[in-house]
């Protein structure tokens, strides 16, 4: 979402701190082109007003413009007013949702129809059992659309959450007190109220909103927003911020070509914080929202954590451990590889990893240019789908003959599968050296010890 944003300042910086010593014009200069750059990103007229004039009073300043790195504390002083406006202030709570309440907590999801507000409280329901240990209860108030409340059952029903038994005609309030009274009595620790929703914002809908949560008392109040929709998410958050009383925001299809405006916005308008981001459709893809982190990614300095954070919600530590047993012993086979290959599509792919790394702005043309294929780790894991056991534990038996039938079997090509046996062999020779230097051994010869041609005897 951050792409435009995160090279146009990228490009700012650059020149920024390629030079000793800044004056007041240089300084004034690259304001200006980054008011240009949030303009152009979406962002509210009046945010960006607010934010050039207080980076500009600090900026000015002797103590930035006579510091041995100027150009440094500019983008320091950008990079922390950018988490100020993204809601990293005091007493803010990244991502966290409000369980000081008596149990059940209810959380009301509002927002317009088509924003993902279903499959929104599922994901979030899944958050809570897997990372929190939650019993969660889902429940829909739409009664208006067609199947929405069987939606909600069926994707309840594929994370293995609740849903609250559908009664024929029955009205949102009667639902919602009825969730809640079963969450009561059934020991649940929230209630996922998923409210209806409008193509545009009318009396009904916000008198609806506003009678579930006087009768439900939510510990939450969740506004759900597509943020492709640009400036009128901010309208709509100011909207329902002045009629219901929200405590956050969840923005949705952040891994589409959204501007970025929404989110740099959505905090300063609404004065709520940004509590998670949807990443795509599938009901894993939510990640609690951290201001300093978005602020580090918009200005290319990465977010290791969250690329850590994803591979161990993702990694099965049983296997990795089992993995690690084997790579010592120099026991890595063609299974090995498909555990890994299906481990980074879970991660996002190489696209979604690049996305995290420190000063991927910088190199983003040439990683366009590079052409990466996301298709080719499917064709991978459909290669070795169709070798047997045994050829996938001996791969030595992969003659011309059982090639072809492979690659027949997979759809795909003999070259495609001896460019993987070649990646595989490299990978075994590599996890052979790793297994026989141990610890002690790599930390002496260091990660060249690995490389192929390398002369070092063990």
């Amino acid at each position: 979402m951050f792409e435009s944003l995160s090279g146009r300042l990228a490009d700012i910086f650059d020149r920024l701190t390629r030079k000793g010593a800044l004056s007041e014009d240089d300084v004034a200069a690259a304001l200006r082109e980054i008011r240009i750059a949030l303009i152009e990103a979406d962002v509210a007229l009046p945010v960006v007003k607010d934010f050039v004039n207080a980076v500009r009073e600090q900026a000015v300043g002797q103590e930035v413009l006579r510091s041995v790195t100027p150009g440094q504390m500019v983008v320091k002083l950008v990079h922390d007013h950018l988490v100020a406006a993204l809601g990293g202030g005091p007493g803010d709570r990244d991502g966290a949702l409000n369980f000081d309440v008596v149990p059940p907590a209810a959380i009301l999801m509002v927002g317009l129809q088509g924003s993902g507000k279903t499959t929104t409280a599922a994901k979030i329901a899944r958050l809570l059992q897997t990372r929190e240990k939650k019993k969660v209860l889902l429940a829909s108030l739409d009664v208006a659309r067609p199947a929405a409340q069987q939606q909600l059952a069926t994707l309840a029903g594929q994370i293995g959450a609740a849903s609250l038994p559908i009664v024929a005609g029955e009205r949102p309030l009667a639902i919602a007190r009825r969730a809640m009274d079963v969450g009561r009595r059934e020991g649940y620790d929230a209630v996922i109220l998923d409210t209806a929703g409008r193509l545009h914002i009318d009396e009904p809908l916000m008198q609806e909103v506003a009678a579930v949560h006087e009768a439900t008392q939510p510990a939450e109040t969740l506004l759900v927003v597509d943020s492709l929709t640009g400036q009128d998410a901010v309208n709509l958050g100011k909207a329902f911020a002045e009629r219901v009383s929200l405590t956050g925001v969840v923005l949705t299809r952040i891994d589409g070509d959204a501007r970025g405006g929404a989110a740099l916005s959505m905090r300063a308008v609404t004065g709520k914080p940004i509590k998670f981001l949807g990443t795509g459709e599938k009901l894993d893809a939510l990640e609690p929202f951290h201001a300093e982190r978005i602020a580090s990614r918009i200005l290319g300095m990465g977010d290791i954590v969250s690329l850590v954070e994803k591979a161990a919600e993702t990694a099965d530590r049983e296997e990795a451990e089992k993995l690690a047993r084997k790579i010592e012993k120099g026991g890595f086979d063609l299974d090995d590889l498909a555990a890994q290959l299906k481990q980074l599509r879970k991660m996002g792919g190489m696209s979604g990893i690049l996305g995290h790394l420190p000063g991927i702005a910088k190199v983003k043309k040439q990683i366009d240019q590079a052409n990466i294929d996301e298709t080719m780790l499917k064709r991978q894991e459909a290669i070795l789908s169709s070798m047997t056991n045994a050829e996938r534990r001996n791969p030595k038996l992969l003659n011309a003959s059982r090639r072809r039938r492979i690659a027949a079997g997979s759809g795909t090509t003999v070259p495609e599968i001896n460019r993987l046996i070649k990646q595989y062999q490299d990978m075994a020779l590599m996890m052979k050296r790793m297994g026989k230097l141990g610890q002690k051994g790599l930390a002496r010869h260091g990660i060249g010890a690995l490389m192929p041609g390398n002369p070092t005897r063990h």
